[in-house]
């Protein structure tokens, strides 16, 4: 899969193709069916899929200080696009300038002019140009001047409920991860780097690996959870089984500093530094303030317990 950072990016002998446009933030169920689609049309054209997405998250420039929580960085939208066949994965500054493009200025300079579409597929509530003013509707038009087909695909969802991001925000932030999970069609997701904490945990026999995540990462709930936890920038590392507190510490702590740091199952060894990512399985309980240490410790030990029990039987 090719990956570009802007149009600029494109190679002179480009040619049509089909194209799908979104944020994609979570490439969630309803997600995967727009790509699938864009790419089982491409395939039957004989042209290359294509799928546009941007940075920053258009809400950052239209309202700054809105930036939704992030389900998955780019580099991770670019890795499961790739795994649902997509060509090409291209990555839009969302800029001021962009922002104010018309409908018809962003379809004809973009879309005709210089991807050359011969199919867009978006979902059906999609919108663009200048205010949103453009709908599927709006795209049909200027696809019928500009000599391009259009499909608008019907939102997925399941149990009267359509997947969406915001769904899934919602979920991790009551702590269903079980739902978002469903919504995402795999667990969530959340990527960071490795820092030094306090240490209490190895004080308590139980040495957490203190992940500091991405900026605007969507955290879940606090609690305590079952998870997976991988090595990203280490191909030999296997992801390894953990029990993950997110959370305040309100045992120790004064309520104000959160943090998410995962124990790991049967590991001994130096994570700072490392890229990483957890996967949330299962939440196995709620944050607590204990009245004890020794309280605490036979908590942490039972939620050791839990998790493993709960990711045996698990596949990664």
């Amino acid at each position: 899969m090719q990956r570009w950072r802007s149009l600029d990016e494109m190679p002179a002998e480009w040619g049509r193709c089909v194209l799908t446009i979104g944020v994609f933030d979570g490439v969630h169920r309803g997600h995967a069916q727009l790509i699938s689609r864009a790419v089982k049309s491409a395939a039957v054209r004989g042209v290359p899929s294509v799928l546009m997405t941007f940075d920053p998250h258009p809400l950052e420039v239209v309202r700054p200080g809105s930036h939704p929580a992030q389900l998955s960085t780019l580099t991770r939208r670019a890795e499961l696009a790739e795994e649902l066949g997509i060509d090409v994965f291209v990555v839009m500054p969302f800029t001021q300038e962009f922002m104010k493009l018309t409908p018809e200025q962003y379809v004809q300079e973009l879309l005709v002019n210089r991807l050359h579409v011969s199919e867009v597929v978006v979902g059906d509530n999609f919108t663009f140009g200048a205010k949103a003013a453009g709908t599927v509707d709006t795209m049909r038009e200027l696809g019928r001047k500009y000599g391009f087909e259009v499909d608008g695909v019907q939102l997925l969802g399941e149990h009267a409920v359509t997947f969406s991001s915001t769904y899934i925000r919602a979920c991790l932030n009551s702590g269903d991860i079980t739902a978002a999970a469903e919504a995402l069609g795999r667990p969530h997701r959340l990527e960071g780097v490795v820092v030094h904490g306090d240490g209490r945990g190895k004080g308590l026999g139980f040495p957490t690996a203190n992940v500091a995540p991405t900026m605007h990462a969507a955290v879940p709930a606090d609690g305590v959870y079952a998870g997976w936890f991988t090595v990203l920038d280490d191909p030999d590392f296997e992801p390894r089984m953990a029990a993950i507190s997110v959370g305040t510490n309100p045992t120790f702590e004064d309520g104000r500093r959160r943090t998410v740091e995962p124990h790991l199952l049967d590991f001994d060894g130096d994570l700072y530094g490392k890229k990483v990512a957890v996967d949330f399985v299962e939440q196995l309980r709620g944050m607590r303030k204990f009245d004890s240490i020794e309280e605490l410790v036979e908590a942490i030990g039972h939620d050791v317990d839990e998790a493993r029990k709960v990711l045996t039987s698990q596949d990664v």
